[in-house]
């Protein structure tokens, strides 16, 4: 008759022939090896971090340029391009709790199970991005032409950035380490900016765009200049946007090869453990309902809009109410080079006085800034420093999100340790939040300046428009980030918190692995029996 398991492991050692008792193979005096910490290379964390320059070249270019491109180089009339950046946003919005509804029903591969996202998703994103630049011969379809391709740019590099974002999870099991590769993930991608505003702007500003002195010239008068003189410069500007475009395109590609040849996901020890996940709409309950993570994205949901407006709306500014029509470009640059140099300090301040400390000093930086050029007159000296000011909050406003989203999932996993899957829920709902408000914001502000009376490819703009842009780049954004510094001291993570969470956790993986060493030790055991 068979007995029961606990008798059988108790009596397998009288079974054993005596020769292996003597060797000291007994399965109960087996003396685990104390787990080593998880370390991640330099190369690994540099390749990982050069996989979301892709998303950030692209995104920046895009930000900063497309409002003025459809307006005054495509030509696109203001009403029709505040319908293509509101949809565009919005749509982008909507593909992301898409793309993590699907990501969460895929099975793991040999390459992992975010990594196909990324491989297949790259080569049609650079073809839609391409394209989004440019200038289709039937002026009847251009609205269309320009939403369709934007849309299914942004649901490619969802695909890409979707899984990217969750991967933070998967390269590492310790805190320090997800939280050095963030840091190298965030002075990559603000150097990604720095990519996108230079090669953009620089290649862009070459070109002569041309403008008409008479901002009440009527439509008539603005076809017969464009069969003119102006029709060859014109042509030159759109050239010039292809160009930059295809050498963008380019380094998305570049760059995601570096992060699938360089990177290798990693499975938690206990998700293996796991039964099948959960459903995407119950982990989507349990997500929404987790408190530090609604406070985190309602908090960052108002910092991030504000950055946001300042940044749709920043080209625009410079040209029209500062005067600075040639100077635009170089200013974007010492922003991004600005914050580039000051994400290592961000990194380590972070570090030494906590990330909450972080949030209020970092992101409150750009108040009086933003402050000071709403005040001032025009001057050039004044807007440089202001510019290379600005981008030190900058750099705090890219960090600090994606370094304390890893925080709010290890709480998460303490309090459903059962629950698995649930990683690119909390990534893609984080950036569909700040997507769907920046939609929101660039179609809201193209509306006020066609309200305005914003006049295509004017040399000047009418006061009303200029006041716009102002409140626009400077009031509204200050209003933004001090309620969203408000909602921060609801935020329940603090250093304690994040000591508290690290120590639980790696108990449940040394259990976890505790258990997984257990079983083999009986299958070998079996084995010899």
């Amino acid at each position: 008759m068979a007995k029961g398991e606990g008798s059988e492991s108790g009596s397998a050692a009288g079974l054993l022939p005596a020769g292996i008792i003597q060797a000291g193979e007994r399965p109960a005096q087996v003396k685990k090896e104390p787990k080593k910490k998880q370390q991640l290379s330099v190369c690994s964390k540099l390749c990982y971090a050069v996989g979301g320059a892709p998303y950030q070249v692209t995104g920046c270019a895009l930000g900063f340029f497309l409002q003025i491109y459809l307006l005054d180089v495509a030509q696109v009339d203001p009403f029709s391009a505040s319908i293509i950046l509101f949809v565009g946003r919005a749509w982008d919005a909507i593909t992301d709790p898409l793309v993590g509804f699907f990501i969460s029903k895929s099975s793991w591969t040999r390459l992992g199970r975010l990594m196909p996202w990324i491989i297949f998703s790259t080569p049609l994103a650079v073809v839609a991005y391409f394209l989004i630049w440019f200038v289709p011969d039937f002026p009847q379809g251009q609205s269309l032409w320009y939403l369709l391709f934007y849309c299914l740019f942004e649901t490619l590099v969802t695909c890409f950035h979707v899984p990217y974002s969750a991967l933070t999870m998967f390269i590492s099991t310790e805190q320090s380490e997800r939280d050095s590769a963030t840091a190298y993930r965030m002075t990559v991608e603000v150097l990604g900016t720095v990519l996108g505003t230079a090669i953009q702007g620089q290649i862009v500003g070459q070109a002569d765009t041309p403008c008409l002195q008479d901002r009440n010239i009527s439509a008539v008068a603005l076809e017969g200049a464009n069969r003119t003189h102006s029709t060859t410069s014109l042509r030159e500007t759109q050239n010039a946007y292809l160009l930059a475009a295809g050498v963008i395109a380019t380094i998305y590609i570049i760059c995601a090869v570096i992060l699938i040849l360089g990177v290798r996901e990693q499975r938690e020890p206990y998700e293996t453990q796991q039964a099948e996940p959960m459903s995407f709409f119950r982990g989507l309950r349990l997500v929404m309902s987790h408190g530090p993570y609604v406070k985190l994205i309602a908090g960052f949901l108002f910092t991030s809009l504000a950055f946001m407006l300042v940044e749709g709306n920043f080209a625009l500014f410079c040209t029209y109410t500062l005067g600075f029509r040639n100077e635009f470009q170089n200013l974007l640059l010492a922003i991004m080079l600005s914050a580039t140099f000051t994400i290592p300090i961000w990194q380590w301040f972070l570090t030494r006085f906590g990330k909450k400390t972080a949030v209020y000093v970092g992101i409150s930086s750009a108040v009086p800034f933003l402050t000071l050029v709403a005040l001032m007159e025009r001057n050039l000296i004044i807007t440089y420093v202001v510019a290379v000011a600005a981008g030190i909050s900058v750099a705090a406003a890219f960090l600090l999100p994606w370094s304390m989203l890893p925080d709010v999932i290890d709480d998460f996993h303490l309090k459903q340790p059962h629950s698995r899957g649930t990683e690119p829920i909390f990534f893609s709902f984080y950036v569909f939040f700040t997507k769907f408000a920046s939609g929101v914001s660039l179609g809201i502000s193209t509306l006020s300046l066609d309200f305005a009376g914003y006049q295509t490819r004017g040399c000047t703009q009418p006061r009303r428009v200029k006041f716009t842009l102002k409140m626009l780049v400077t009031m509204t954004p200050i209003v933004l980030i001090l309620l969203g510094l408000l909602l921060f001291k609801l935020y329940p993570i603090d250093e304690e918190k994040r000591r508290q969470n690290k120590k639980a956790l790696q108990a449940l993986r040394e259990e976890a692995s505790s258990s997984g060493c257990s079983d083999t030790d009986s299958t070998e055991l079996a084995s010899i029996l």
